[in-house]
């Protein structure tokens, strides 16, 4: 599967370029638009993209939850030579530590990605706020040609500006540029 960006100039483009690729087969579950305007998405019945996609929630969830591993082993590591309870712990114990230090640095972690841009679309953000959207397309490798034509043959007006070859992987590295036909 892969993901599909493409920069429509305005809401009417975008509701057009919608209604097309349903009719070419791809759903609204495949389709997911980033504006500035979504009060108008709602009102045109377009389907918004969601909080995984606009905000840094996941990646950073994810990292945080690896430092806490990492802590969660040196401290389980630190209790077993230590041993500060004077009586020996039982292996649960250490197991407890170290989930209890990687939930809470996925905690953390989370709630710092609540206050970033998904580092996917952050390239995109001065075009998103000049009133631009994003469209995301997520195609199905059977349905990947069925985009391409739909896009090429009827809406020149919206700019493919990155191909994600991922449906999604929060460590990869941001969408790259799509090829140029030679």
């Amino acid at each position: 599967m892969k993901c599909y960006y493409y920069l429509s100039p305005n809401m009417a483009s975008t509701e057009k370029i919608s209604e097309d690729l349903h009719n070419s087969g791809v759903s609204d579950w495949y389709i997911h638009i980033i504006c500035k305007d979504e009060a108008g998405l709602c009102q045109k019945q377009l389907h918004s993209s969601n909080y995984f996609e606009t905000l840094d929630v996941l990646r950073r969830g994810l990292f945080g939850a690896a430092c806490g591993l990492g802590a969660g082993l040196i401290a389980a590591g630190i209790l077993s030579v230590v041993n500060p309870f004077g009586i020996e712990m039982p292996f649960l114990a250490f197991a407890a530590v170290v989930f209890l230090l990687t939930c809470f640095g996925a905690w953390q972690g989370g709630l710092l990605g609540i206050g970033e841009e998904n580092k996917k679309i952050a390239r995109f953000h001065d075009d998103i706020e000049a009133g631009k959207h994003l469209i995301l397309i997520y195609a199905p490798k059977n349905k990947e040609k069925d985009v391409a034509n739909t896009m090429n043959r009827l809406h020149p007006e919206a700019r493919l500006v990155a191909v994600d070859p991922q449906f999604f992987n929060p460590f990869a590295v941001p969408a790259r540029q799509p090829l140029k036909a030679k």
